[in-house]
């Protein structure tokens, strides 16, 4: 519970700040959060194949 707490807080926060931030700083860190996310699950099929 305490978990879930922290993180609607720190969403909050984060969405407090993306609120403020001008529109391609935003832009941009999708940008980077969403080919983070990317390389991610092509890491994670790759290591399932092979594990």
């Amino acid at each position: 519970m305490l978990f879930l707490v922290a993180a609607l807080l720190l969403l909050g926060f984060a969405l407090g700040t993306v609120a403020h931030a001008p529109l391609t700083v935003t832009l941009v860190a999708a940008a980077v959060i969403g080919v983070w996310l990317a390389v991610f699950a092509a890491r994670e099929r790759l290591a399932r194949r092979h594990g």
